[in-house]
């Protein structure tokens, strides 16, 4: 394993369980078994190994996500929600097969982002995989055309701290499921429980102020 694969492999890890903003380089560099030199010299600094990491993911994701979220947006007739996040189950699932258990760290990433408050990781992901986002909103818009931007972005942010948490603790809840209910769940397991409620979250009533 060449070592800006080592030191990727080691980043993703630490930045999932401990977060972007308290996980040290020098933590990095332990794990990966390098010395520091090597992160300058392969990324040029801690923000710019962050990139790396989500962009190693997300060339993998968006192509199919985008192509999936396409094929909703052109239904001749209006979408349901459900079938919009039905959307991001398999292309999601498929980061399984690029990574051990890719499905799990690249959302805990995702979430981090936002919990770290990574403006610039937000920045990147819009700029550089515009169609994830722009056929997403649209998708909504069209299955529930009442809703405002705004009332998006609120709905999306509720989204997004509901996959973290779950996402973040699957393996405590694939246990109880196992434990207290004697089923047996798996992360697609997780995601495909999740999707309903999700959607039912931003197909919620309006509610006027």
């Amino acid at each position: 394993m060449d070592t800006k694969t080592k030191i990727l492999n080691a980043a993703e890890t630490l930045f999932a369980e401990k977060g972007f903003t308290t996980t040290s380089l020098r933590e990095i560099t332990s794990a990966a078994e390098v010395n520091l030199a090597a992160v300058n010299y392969h990324f040029g600094s801690k923000k710019e190994l962050i990139k790396a990491l989500m962009k190693r993911y997300l060339d993998q994701l968006s192509p199919p996500l985008v192509e999936s979220l396409k094929a909703v947006n052109e239904k001749t007739t209006a979408p349901t929600l459900l079938q919009v996040f039905d959307a991001f189950v398999e292309p999601l699932l498929s980061l399984n097969d690029f990574r051990d258990n890719g499905t799990s760290i690249f959302l805990q990433l995702l979430g981090r982002s936002y919990i770290d408050s990574q403006g610039f990781l937000r920045w990147f992901i819009t700029t550089n995989y515009p169609g994830i986002l722009d056929n997403f909103i649209g998708a909504v818009e069209k299955a529930y055309p009442d809703l405002t931007r705004e009332d998006i972005f609120w709905r999306l942010h509720f989204t997004m701290g509901t996959v973290v948490f779950t996402m973040s603790s699957s393996a405590a809840l694939i246990d109880i499921a196992d434990n207290d209910f004697d089923t047996k769940v798996d992360v697609a397991g997780v995601i495909k429980r999740i999707i309903p409620y999700l959607a039912s979250g931003v197909g919620a009533p309006i509610i006027k102020s």
